[in-house]
């Protein structure tokens, strides 16, 4: 019985992975940023323009907006993934890519995700700092009569999309992260 060694793997089998992984990703990446996307438009268009004594809202609401922007770049560079597989495994040798640009394009995509993650983490610690203050400022027991000191279903809503935004590109970063890992064996 014969053992594999874990050596770097063969074209066909890594075109085979790298393109399932390009699909599954391109997936998830339109669905958590669709439904980020969807969140974000709510909380704009549910927000109150008039309370602008806070600007951590603003803050979190324009970096959900790039998270989103980014999460549509991840979206086209799966695409790419998928692309770049299909020239993998075309049987003229001539049109393949060199590993040295499905490296480059592997650490572009983790790059973006990891700006995408920072950008979520800095919306969502923005938003909930928001949130806190608001309950902070109101007094335990006593009917709020102050609408700014409110926390309001929108406020969490802004929340969800930031994580789900980190969601996408920490899972952006898993799959870029594990396909270079695996190639650079």
């Amino acid at each position: 019985m014969q053992t594999k060694t874990s050596s770097s793997p063969s074209k066909q089998e890594f075109a085979g992975t790298f393109r399932l992984l390009g699909r599954i990703s391109f997936w998830v990446h339109l669905l958590l940023g669709t439904v980020a996307a969807i969140i974000l438009l709510l909380v704009i268009f549910s927000r109150n323009f008039s309370d602008v004594n806070n600007p951590f809202i603003g803050f979190g609401i324009f970096l959900g907006v790039c998270g989103v922007i980014a999460v549509g770049f991840r979206i086209f560079w799966a695409y790419r993934y998928t692309r770049l597989a299909k020239r993998l495994q075309l049987p003229d040798t001539n049109v393949h890519p060199k590993k040295e640009e499905i490296i480059r394009v592997l650490r572009v995509g983790l790059i973006i995700s990891l700006l995408g993650i920072g950008l979520g983490f800095l919306a969502t610690e923005g938003t909930v700092i928001s949130v806190l203050a608001k309950t902070l400022a109101q007094p335990q027991g006593v009917a709020v009569y102050n609408p700014e000191t409110v926390v309001r279903s929108i406020d969490l809503l802004l929340i969800l999309a930031n994580v789900t935004i980190i969601g996408a590109h920490f899972l952006g970063s898993v799959n870029s992260l594990g396909l270079l890992e695996w190639l650079e064996k």
